[in-house]
């Protein structure tokens, strides 16, 4: 080990155990290098690096100071044991040195580009960059095809909003679904209706009804580790979906945002058997940083001129340093060792959860999946188990859990189950929650 990297560690660990507090100034580097008897440049080195890892801060003509320990941090969630219920993605796992780093390198490449407006379709570079990256996912599409948004929520919210050829104008739902597209569609107004979906699929015959007789502007499926259910469509039933489009004239909007974790190298998404049907989303959220805000939106041709006149009036254009970092990201082939590790670490959680409901669940009427990855998964209760009360007295034991209400339109029937999260929670403590969570069951079951 280095002899800076040694001094850094130390004054790590001063930090987290809290001999070094938030705020409090550090020993000058004359100073250090006494304590430490090392040169004034090892201490210089040490400090920097630390201050690029956002641990110490330097203040002109002062010295440098020591930021708020991790512990302080999180405080504010100590309240809760075990989480359950999370969406957003650990921060445990996300590359904070890494994307930094890319960052900067952002800046110095892109200076010119950063202080003026961009156009937009997105990053004309970062485009190419794309194009060729999505083919990994069996994405095929020219860099026209292609253009960057302020995450996926901001294409869902254009796509909503703006006309499409047909000239139709009810957007159909998988019941349930991603409960904040359900707040929009209704924020909006727009004409809205569900079509059932269980672990086990879709009514196929249903959807082609719908397609032939309905007004049926789109349908948006996510089609791969479903919110919330946590199931993915089996190759059959996307084909079909996709045939049904292309025979019926309606676009699918397919939500790819968890494509990151698949393990099944066979697993095609809807584009890959019709692209002129079909507009592909695709967020970098999960696999980077929520803050980063960049999504990708795969478009048919006769969509992508009211698609681009609706975003320029959105927000011009979305973040130029976040497109450039991710380009960079990208390129250097982080992204990819990033998404190996993080793909095993959620699929290592999902497993881990799927024995413990294996382990745990003796109750026949109540039901679980056994997803091989992804990010969500549930319990299928019995109408006798009020998936609120289970909520609420799981909180009371210091359990983050959420029932799935806001995930099904209002007037359509909802079917009582418990959202499980493994987004948050430390794989060691996963046998912990579902035992408790079944414990509970077994409490309300008896009485």
């Amino acid at each position: 080990m280095m002899r800076y990297e040694a001094l850094m560690r130390d004054i790590e660990q001063k930090i987290e155990d809290g001999r070094l507090r938030g705020g409090q100034k550090l020993p000058s580097i004359r100073e250090a290098a006494a304590a430490y008897e090392c040169s004034k440049s090892t201490v210089i080195r040490a400090y920097a690096e630390l201050e690029k890892r956002h641990l110490l801060y330097s203040v002109p003509q002062s010295g440098y100071y020591a930021v708020l320990q991790r512990r302080e941090e999180t405080s504010a969630s100590s309240a809760v044991s075990l989480n359950l219920s999370a969406v957003a993605p650990d921060p445990d796992v996300f590359p904070y040195i890494d994307f930094q780093h890319c960052i900067n390198k952002a800046i110095d490449r892109y200076r010119n580009h950063l202080f003026t407006y961009g156009t937009p379709q997105g990053l004309p570079s970062l485009l190419q960059v794309l194009s060729r990256h999505l083919a990994s996912y069996q994405v095929f599409a020219p860099a026209d095809r292609i253009s960057i948004t302020s995450g996926v929520q901001q294409a869902l919210s254009i796509l909503t909003a703006m006309t499409f050829p047909s000239g139709k104008r009810t957007v159909l739902v998988e019941q349930p679904t991603y409960a904040i597209f359900i707040e929009m569609l209704e924020l909006l107004g727009v004409p809205v209706q569900g079509i059932a979906r269980t672990e086990t699929g879709i009514d196929l015959d249903e959807l082609e009804t719908l397609f032939r007789t309905g007004d049926i502007k789109f349908f948006y499926t996510i089609p791969r580790f479903q919110n919330p259910l946590g199931s993915s469509y089996a190759a059959g039933t996307k084909k079909a979906i996709a045939e049904l489009a292309r025979r019926y004239d309606v676009i699918v909007v397919e939500d790819d945002y968890l494509a990151d974790l698949e393990t099944d190298p066979k697993a095609d998404p809807i584009y890959a058997y019709d692209s002129s049907h079909v507009v592909y989303l695709k967020s970098y959220s999960k696999i980077l940083f929520p803050g980063l805000r960049v999504g990708v939106a795969v478009l048919p041709p006769d969509l992508q001129a009211v698609f681009a006149k609706h975003k320029r009036f959105a927000d011009i254009d979305s973040s130029m340093l976040s497109q450039a970092a991710l380009e960079i990201y990208i390129q250097s082939g982080m992204f990819a060792r990033r998404r190996r590790a993080i793909s095993e670490a959620y699929r290592s959680r999902m497993q881990r959860l799927v024995r413990a409901m294996d382990a745990c669940n003796d109750t026949p009427d109540v039901r679980h999946m056994r997803p091989e990855s992804g990010m969500h998964t549930h319990l299928a209760l019995p109408a006798s188990l009020r998936p609120e009360t289970l909520v609420d007295r799981l909180a009371k034991r210091r359990i983050e859990t959420r029932d799935a209400d806001a995930c099904f339109l209002r007037g359509f029937v909802k079917w009582p189950m418990l959202q499980l999260s493994i987004a948050q929670i430390g794989e060691e403590r996963i046998d912990e929650g579902v035992a408790a969570i079944f414990a509970e069951i077994g409490r309300m079951r008896r009485g």
